[in-house]
């Protein structure tokens, strides 16, 4: 092989595999396809292997601190955009409180 058929495919792979290098470590909404469902994830992307990107959320459930990680393959990949912090938590659903008449009695 060709000193610059070798360069010319290192370009062609630089460009490829940093799609997303840019974004990893921020904060991504992710919104990709499962079969006919549309799907969104939201976390900080922790990698892009040059075929699929990996978003990690962690939260405390139940006193516990838990990951979730999602890897989404690029061709599933319909959109994926930088959030901020104050961006998810305008975004984040607000509780609804149930006037006392329409609780439950146990």
């Amino acid at each position: 092989m060709s000193l610059s058929a070798v360069f010319t495919r290192l370009v062609l792979m630089s460009e490829f595999t940093t799609k997303y290098s840019t974004l990893v470590g921020k904060r991504v909404e992710a919104q990709y396809r499962a079969a006919d469902i549309h799907l969104s994830a939201v976390g900080t992307l922790t990698g892009d292997t040059g075929k699929s990107i990996f978003i990690e959320e962690r939260f405390s459930q139940s006193g516990k601190e838990k990951t979730m990680r999602v890897e989404v393959p690029y061709e599933y990949l319909i959109r994926i955009r930088e959030t901020g912090p104050r961006e998810q938590a305008a975004a984040a659903p607000k509780p609804i409180l149930l006037p006392s008449f329409a609780r439950s009695r146990s």
